[in-house]
């Protein structure tokens, strides 16, 4: 080729000049292996050289093809963060290496390490600066020379702010402005769209920026007035806010369901060939924009955040068939609450589907009964949701017929038709557009049943109205002229949801000041008896359980001044000195009854005792015997119940006598704290004592003033337990019928304890003439008889000169264990005032704090005031006098709010009258 020609190929792009020299040369090179190849390559390397004007033309025409920079200019780019790459990592390794040696030279290693440093930033820094600066004339010149693709240029009109959005510059031929996309700009941040459906569907956005404005004022009024009922419903006024629920009526598969759950966006109504809903389903939906997920909630069965959709079906196909085949309806509604940040504020009511025909294991007023109570939900103020099937004429539509009972006028009705892909699309158009049964809120036409899934695998329901609309908007889209925008109809199930939320805003706004008059009446009411009744005194549950709380307090600090040491003791003597008589009883009183056969012979006769001989080992043994029993019979373990058990009880007392005896958990929360701190010591205690009684255990010394005491003491305690046997003498002769019946029993047991009557057997149908039971009352009323004999006979020995002297205790065995009942008492009562009472004192009242406080957690202090009916009216009244005002200030910010929209945000009510423009929408 000659140089000539080379020197024209030059004026190619690069890339295309090297192509066609390489493919050139290749088509006439000689055949043949080897030499082939050698050839190949010399003459390739021969079309790489240029000549020199060759090279200097080619900076020229190299930015004829911006599709072949790009690729290296962003090589080049590349390279640079490479280089920060393989520095940093070569400058770490030499850090490293720097550190091995640093305890040779730390003052060095540093200099060289900031030399370094700064060397090597400064040099990236101009490097960087350098490629920048030549990047950036080269790119200036390449786009104002090189005509870029139009996708391209899009892209890079949007970079440099001249584009979309931007502030500057002309984007489009001409020099005119891009047009502004309404999806991209004004609904990407409208609060209506995730409601109305926009984000989940494959539908556009096709509202202009004010009807977005308006739109999402319209959502913000609405739940604003969904507040209002909410607080009214509160106080139990709801019938003075007339807001309006949505009925969805329809005969049985008419597709009531399927609309449900595209307006929700989720499957879960129960599913079935039979008569599934039996209850209405009075469905709650929650525009909640915090919500991550969707989350269903059954408020009257306490289960909250439910997101698994699934379990929501389940648990209402269960809630339906709880009700008996022999009924099939009630109208006891399930209340089921749905929040979602794509759903919007509504009340929707499912209920069951007309039938034409009862079934065989149905009763027979089955029609009757769905009649009636649907009849109940779509009176008035209600929105009717009338859902007929296309294939349906609108002339049998149950739902229309029904609806048109009660709304002859069509006012508060909507037709919804459903099926609409089953018919033609003339004869779908034609009912949409229907003048024969006119709806003032017209019909829309949907196609709500999800496609069937092609494959083996199961459907994606997770969005579902996503899916649905773009199945709808396929269908619909088919047709043009008969569902397209010139058409008039309204269709898919987006147009649905926006209707449904612009009916209920109509209504709200129609009504929304007769209610404001209502509940300014019942303000006026209210604060009438608040002033009557209570005299405008404020009142809280918090300051009625610290009132409370205060004046229980105080009056346990007045117990705690009385109840001390000598209480103590006068308990613990009082308990010692039963074991005492026990004690007397078993060694010395007792005479054991336990049949009819004659008593054994006694060794020692207590009547014997006043003259037994001063020495005698038995009446030794038997005072030393029943000392030693009363020392180790655990006196800790007897003073810590005892006392614990009387500290209860005065507790008790106090709460009967304070406010809490009204409330019955609170009770039990105090009673429950006393028993845990008194609990927490008793075992120390108890150990304590046992430890300080250990001398007396073994040897106890009494004084003559100690025995004085006890003589006198002990005369009391004999004489007490004399009336008690005398008491309870007198009880069994009103049992056996008299006292003469008794003493002829008597007799009788006598003289078998002689031996004068032999009683053989067992005496399981009596003896003598007498029943078994008359028997045993016989037998108890002579040991009884024989207590009281031994009782009278040891208060005169107790009484007597012998029993003055101490010297004479193996005499006196009663005087003696009730001065050592004293010493055990005395030395007891120390110890539990010390480790015990004054602990109990401290840590009570803070205990009782602690123990209300946690269970006034969660509604716990509510539901506490609420007990006393005294206090429940008090704070009932102030509630409701809160709640009137706050309902009233919330009105006035809507009147304001809606006041100061302008014309921009006017609504559908705007036509009736002037005054409407003076008062704003809803007033």
């Amino acid at each position: 080729m000659s140089a000539q020609l080379r020197a024209a190929g030059a004026l190619l792009p690069l890339g295309r000049r090297v192509t066609v020299r390489a493919v050139r040369h290749f088509q006439t090179l000689p055949t043949g292996g080897i030499q082939k190849s050698d050839n190949a390559v010399r003459a390739l390397r021969q079309s790489m050289r240029f000549p020199a004007n060759a090279y200097h033309n080619a900076v020229i025409v190299r930015n004829a093809s911006w599709a072949r920079i790009l690729p290296k200019l962003a090589i080049k780019f590349a390279r640079i963060p490479a280089l920060f790459g393989g520095l940093m990592i070569g400058g770490v390794a030499w850090v490293q290496y720097q550190a091995v040696q640093v305890s040779n030279s730390a003052q060095e290693l540093f200099g060289n390490v900031k030399n370094t440093v700064a060397g090597t930033a400064s040099s990236l820094w101009g490097s960087a600066t350098d490629i920048a600066e030549q990047t950036k004339r080269g790119w200036m010149n390449t786009k104002d020379q090189v005509e870029l693709p139009e996708w391209l240029e899009k892209m890079l009109r949007t970079e440099d702010g001249s584009g979309e959005g931007g502030s500057g510059g002309s984007g489009g031929p001409g020099g005119q402005e891009p047009k502004q996309s309404r999806v991209g700009t004004a609904a990407a941040v409208s609060a209506s769209a995730a409601a109305y459906g926009y984000d989940q569907a494959a539908e556009e956005d096709e509202r202009t920026p004010e009807e977005i404005v308006k739109d999402d004022h319209m959502m913000y009024m609405t739940k604003m007035m969904i507040e209002i009922r909410n607080l009214l419903q509160k106080v139990g006024q709801s019938s003075t806010v007339t807001l309006p629920s949505i009925v969805v009526i329809g005969a049985q598969s008419s597709g009531k369901s399927s609309v449900l759950e595209a307006i929700v966006g989720h499957e879960f109504l129960p599913k079935g060939n039979n008569m599934i809903t039996r209850r209405p389903i009075e469905l709650t939906l929650v525009n909640d924009p915090d919500a991550r997920v969707d989350y269903a909630e059954f408020p009257q069965l306490g289960l909250h955040k439910i997101t698994d959709f699934s379990l929501v079906q389940k648990n209402l196909m269960e809630l339906n068939q709880s009700v008996p085949e022999s009924e099939c309806v009630s109208d006891d509604p399930i209340h089921l609450t749905i929040h979602s940040p794509r759903v919007p504020d509504l009340s929707l009511i499912d209920l069951p589907g007309y039938i034409q025909v009862a079934g065989e294991n149905q009763p027979r007023e089955l029609k009757r009964k769905i009649s009636e109570l649907c009849d109940k939900y779509i009176r008035g103020p209600n929105i009717i949701l009338a859902i007929s099937a296309a294939d349906v004429d609108l002339a049998n539509s149950t739902a229309l017929q029904a609806s048109r009972r009660v709304d002859p006028r069509g006012e508060r009705t909507i037709g919804v038709i459903t099926k609409m892909d089953l018919v033609d699309p003339e004869k779908g158009a034609a009912v949409l557009s229907d003048r024969q049964y006119p709806l003032r809120l017209g019909y829309v036409g949907v196609i709500s049943k999800l496609p069937a899934s092609g494959g083996l695998f199961k459907r994606d329901t997770g969005n579902l109205l996503g899916i649905i609309s773009r199945n709808e908007k396929t269908y619909f889209n088919s047709y043009p002229t008969e569902f397209g925008p010139d058409s008039g109809v309204n269709i898919g199930t987006i147009t649905l949801r926006k209707k449904l939320m612009q009916v209920l805003e109509q209504q709200m706004a129609s009504k929304l000041q007769a209610t404001t008059d209502a509940i300014q009446r019942e303000l006026e009411e209210t604060t009438y008896q608040f002033k009557v009744q209570y005299n405008e005194e404020p009142m809280t549950a918090e300051a009625y359980l610290a009132a409370s709380l205060d004046d229980f307090k105080h009056n346990f600090h007045k117990f705690a001044s009385t109840f001390g040491r000598p209480q103590m003791q006068a308990l613990l003597k009082d308990a010692l000195d039963q074991r005492v008589l026990d004690q007397l009883a078993a060694r010395y009183w007792n005479k054991p009854l336990d049949d009819l056969s004659p008593a054994p012979p006694e060794p020692e006769s207590i009547a014997d005792l006043p003259k037994a001989d001063p020495k005698s080992q038995y009446w030794h043994m038997q005072l030393d015997m029943a000392s030693s029993a009363l020392t180790r019979l655990g006196v800790g373990r007897l003073a810590t119940s005892v006392v614990s058990a009387a500290i209860q009880t005065d507790v008790e007392k106090l709460i009967s006598k304070s406010t809490f005896a009204k409330h019955p958990s609170a009770r039990q929360v105090i009673t429950e704290a006393a028993a845990t701190v008194l609990a927490d010591r008793a075992y120390t205690t108890s150990d304590g004592i046992e430890f300080s009684l250990k001398p007396y255990k073994y040897e106890v010394d009494v004084h003559q003033q100690e025995w004085n005491q006890g003589r006198e003491h002990v005369a009391e305690v004999l004489k007490t337990e004399l009336d008690h046997c005398q008491t309870a003498m007198k009880n069994l002769e009103n049992t056996v019928g008299g006292k003469k019946k008794l003493k002829e029993v008597m007799n009788f047991v006598d003289k078998a304890r002689k031996g004068d009557i032999i009683v053989e057997g067992e005496m399981r149908n009596g003896a003598g003439g007498f029943s078994a039971a008359l028997l045993a009352r016989g037998r108890e009323a002579v040991f009884l008889r024989d207590r009281a004999d031994i009782i009278n006979m040891r208060m005169l020995a107790v009484k007597s000169r012998q029993c003055k002297s101490l010297e004479n205790k193996y005499y006196c065995p009663e005087i003696f264990l009730d001065a050592v009942a004293t010493k055990l008492t005395q030395t007891a009562v120390l110890f539990l005032n010390v480790e015990m009472l004054n602990d109990f004192y401290a840590r009570f009242p803070r205990e009782v704090e602690s123990k209300l406080g946690e269970q006034m957690l969660g509604g716990g202090l509510e539901r506490f005031a609420q007990e006393d009916p005294r206090v429940r009216r008090h704070l009932d009244l102030i509630k409701r006098k809160e709640l009137l005002e706050l309902v009233l200030s919330k009105i006035e910010g809507l009147r304001r709010l809606d006041g100061g929209r302008g014309d921009t945000g006017r609504g559908r009510l705007d036509h009736k009258a002037d005054d409407k423009k003076r008062r704003g929408r809803f007033f």
